[in-house]
């Protein structure tokens, strides 16, 4: 029988009105791979954040015994002297600074006023080969990619002695190929006998990876599942435990879809990296949306999604901008700015809610109206009950969990956060939505919701652009799909025509993919 490496047991986090975590017991086995999952808000984040030091000792109660010791951390400083390491969802990385630089920040080589670089780099690179990148050290972290940048945290927690490895939602932000090769990565250190507690939404790599996986729900443990019995434990088991229920159907139907006009088109459009500017990101692309249509736009990273989608929305990205744009047959000539593009209509999700999408220490209220101010304004003025009773209204219409709309946008759940970034635009009264991964890191039963709300969009007659890296996703709820490569759309497809094998044969005979 294995050797029990960490117990956390009875362990109860309260916040100001909000009971996190409720008796939670989990168990992790030395050498083993530990799936957390459940739905947001279930607390597998905030029961890492105890085990880590980020909520100290005395500030929840319980017992965390690790290796045998009872541990009192009062700051994630004394987790990682143990070997515990954990890598956050949001990356942890400082853009301008090298590779090596952000390893070894906080954890410097050297004495206290003389930084030894040689040794600095040495090692770094010695980890980072550990991790299979073969780039210097010395090269700064924004001339690499996401993927790339999710290997360096990696290699960052490696230098620290990790013997126990926490990934919170480390693919959240890979296409299913860099994906696969993170995941091959963990068991490949498994094998060295490390010993890592994954936390995902994507339960196909749960059944990937996971030895183990422990369910939340709601603040408490619901069960502990063993992935090596007789069967695989299958995706729908995990449904089941997470959400209490059986769902059946992912994807919700579309029913009497009424497609009309094109509301939205494109030619020839062509946009210019902002910095290299000789770098085309989007290269002669025509593609249209219709009036009650969702289209999907899927494509590696790298493939020019984003950077499509923020140009249309008053060239909000790149520079050096040709190609025609029509709404409702007219050619339009947008400002450039955002401001232009909402007058006339047309909403962009971000695929970042945190960092470009929502105003985290602000409330739901606030955040709801930001995109259309002077529908709740008089002269300048906000009316502060018309500001209240829209928010109430799209926290009700949207299902957003939260006792009041006065909550800070900050502390909901990811799913909840989602739903209030719908709310925003969606009070902006757009005609064209255009949806950039809006069902990241969130959990099945709150995509689920997600999903309909898309639905109900499209039946109100609104046109959908849904920009995903999950291709069920795109095949699940689209009535066409483009695919990009290398900054060109490359196919169109009819959704009911469409599979993952013809939309990845149709990405890799245009080209090479783009490397994240």
């Amino acid at each position: 029988m294995a050797k029990v490496l960490l117990e956390m047991k009875n362990i109860t986090k309260t916040f100001p009105g909000v009971k996190a975590l409720d008796n939670v017991n989990f168990q992790v086995e030395e050498g083993e791979i530990h799936a957390l999952v459940g739905e947001n808000g279930a607390g597998k984040s905030t029961l890492m954040n105890v085990l880590s030091g980020i909520y100290p000792y005395g500030t929840y109660e319980g017992d965390i015994i690790y290796n045998g010791q009872v541990c009192k951390h009062n700051n994630i400083k004394d987790s990682e002297k143990l070997g515990i390491v954990i890598i956050h969802q949001e990356l942890a990385l400082v853009p301008e600074m090298t590779i090596g630089e952000n390893m070894y920040l906080g954890n410097e080589r050297g004495h206290k006023f003389a930084i030894n670089w040689n040794e600095t780099y040495a090692e770094a690179d010695r980890y980072l080969k550990m991790v299979g990148l073969t780039e210097s050290s010395k090269v700064k972290v924004n001339t690499i990619g996401t993927g790339k940048q999710q290997l360096v945290e990696i290699a960052k927690a490696l230098a620290k002695h990790a013997k126990l490895l926490i990934l919170d939602e480390p693919t959240s932000s890979l296409n299913e190929e860099d994906s696969r090769a993170l995941l091959d990565l963990m068991l490949s250190f498994k094998k060295q006998g490390m010993t890592m507690i994954i936390i995902t939404h994507k339960l196909n790599e749960v059944a990937y990876v996971a030895d183990k996986i422990t369910v939340l729900r709601d603040g408490t443990t619901i069960e502990t599942i063993d992935n090596h019995g007789p069967e695989p434990v299958s995706e729908e088991r995990i449904i089941k435990g997470m959400v209490g229920r059986e769902m059946t159907n992912r994807f919700p139907k579309r029913e009497n879809v009424e497609i009309g006009d094109i509301s939205l088109e494109v030619k020839d459009w062509t946009v210019h990296h902002p910095i290299y500017v000789e770098r085309k990101v989007v290269d002669n692309v025509s593609m249209n949306v219709r009036k009650g249509e969702v289209v999907g736009i899927y494509g590696l990273m790298g493939a020019g999604r984003t950077e499509l989608a923020m140009s249309i929305f008053g060239y909000t990205y790149g520079t050096d901008f040709s190609g025609k744009l029509f709404l409702n047959g007219k050619e339009t000539k947008l400002k450039h700015s955002a401001a232009d593009a909402i007058k006339h209509k047309i909403a962009y999700v971000t695929e970042d809610r945190k960092g470009n999408g929502l105003v985290l220490p602000q409330s739901i209220k606030v955040n709801t109206s930001l995109a259309n101010l002077r529908a709740i304004s008089k002269s300048t003025v906000i009316d502060g009950d018309k500001e209240y009773a829209v928010a109430e209204e799209y926290r009700s219409k949207l299902k957003t969990k939260t006792p009041t709309v006065e909550q800070l946008v900050g502390n909901l759940s990811g799913g909840n956060q989602q739903k209030v970034l719908l709310a925003k635009w969606m009070f902006a009264g757009p005609d064209i939505l255009i949806l950039d991964e809006p069902t990241r890191g969130i959990d099945v039963g709150a995509k689920y919701e997600i999903y309909c709300i898309i639905n109900d969009l499209a039946a109100a007659g609104k046109s959908v652009i849904l920009i995903s890296s999950e291709l069920p996703e795109v095949l699940g709820m689209s009535d066409r799909i483009y695919i990009m490569n290398e900054a060109k759309i490359v196919g169109e497809m009819k959704a009911s025509e469409a599979t993952q094998e013809n939309i990845m044969a149709t990405i890799l005979g245009s080209g090479k993919g783009d490397e994240a």
